[in-house]
């Protein structure tokens, strides 16, 4: 079976400066799990520093953020960018914190690229996000239990999930045989040290690279105030900021409370995964990481 690294982790955990230290040092190349980082023009919010990139990267930056990018997508991408590195004889290192996306490919869930169903979606709009994920629980527990936070309450891709689930009804029990070998290295970071991290690149963002800027820039290219806060966080809180529903000091105390939140809800989705048989190396330490995937690289050559 062919291998890959898998690096993940919460939101300012340093899991990206890990995932490039470790392409460098075994030849790899990385393939980014970020739901929002695959949207070109999204940087600053999504802290997509890409000067840092001094190896080849892969699923950042390749849509645009008027068009929607999905999940099937992302899997289809990501398995094609994956392969194409092992082909090369490089070192795949997949690294996000999208737990549905990094599932979705270690896991390799069985999705169905059906067609928009127009019926359901008029029907759809007279329902909230609320009722649309109950309907989702009811038709896929198992699958409404992975989603996230800003999926559960994002009408539109609970509609896309229903839409799946209408064409394929047994999408719900479906996981494929595992494409890759993953050896799944978690940047585990206590609690109080993540606030302080989220606190200081939330200022940093704001006062320094101009986050407000971003998305008056975004919005001047022709995004829609409602497709701006669909994206969440940052996107969401400064778009509220702009059109005067929060003060300055409002808005970043709220986005403050948010990423922590969704720092929070990223962990438990990863432990989640583990108890779903996810087998996940967390570290107190990066420097045993290298280790680690050396370890794992012996145990390739010898099988």
């Amino acid at each position: 079976m062919k291998k890959i690294i898998v690096i993940l982790g919460p939101t300012s955990s340093g899991k990206t400066k890990l995932a490039i230290s470790l392409a460098n040092e075994f030849n790899g190349e990385i393939v980014g799990a970020d739901s929002r980082q695959v949207y070109k023009g999204l940087d600053i919010g999504t802290g997509k520093d890409l000067s840092a990139y001094d190896v080849p990267y892969h699923l950042i930056d390749v849509a645009s953020p008027n068009s929607q990018f999905n999940l099937v997508k992302y899997q289809k991408q990501a398995f094609a960018a994956i392969d194409d590195i092992l082909k090369r004889g490089k070192l795949p290192v997949l690294t996000g914190g999208s737990g549905l996306y990094l599932q979705a490919v270690v896991d390799n869930f069985k999705l169905s690229d059906s067609k928009k169903d127009l019926a359901l979606r008029k029907e759809a709009e007279k329902l909230s996000a609320v009722e649309l994920f109950d309907k989702l629980k009811k038709l896929a527990p198992k699958m409404a239990v992975r989603l996230n936070n800003s999926d559960k309450n994002n009408k539109r891709r609970l509609v896309r999930y229903l839409e799946i689930l209408e064409e394929d009804k047994d999408f719900k029990n479906k996981t494929g045989g595992k494409k890759y070998e993953a050896l799944i290295i978690g940047v585990d970071c206590p609690r109080e040290i993540l606030k302080q991290r989220i606190a200081k690149r939330l200022e940093k963002m704001l006062k320094e690279e101009n986050l407000i800027g971003e998305v008056e820039t975004l919005r001047r290219r022709g995004l829609s105030w409602k497709r701006l806060e669909a994206f969440g966080l940052e996107y969401k809180f400064v778009a509220l900021y702009l059109r005067k529903k929060l003060s300055y000091e409002a808005m970043a105390e709220k986005l403050n409370i948010a990423i922590n939140q969704f720092s929070k809800r990223q962990m438990t989705w990863f432990k989640r995964w583990e108890k779903m048989g996810a087998k996940i190396n967390w570290l107190k330490n990066n420097s045993s990481a290298s280790r680690i995937v050396k370890k794992f690289i012996r145990k390739i050559k010898k099988g």
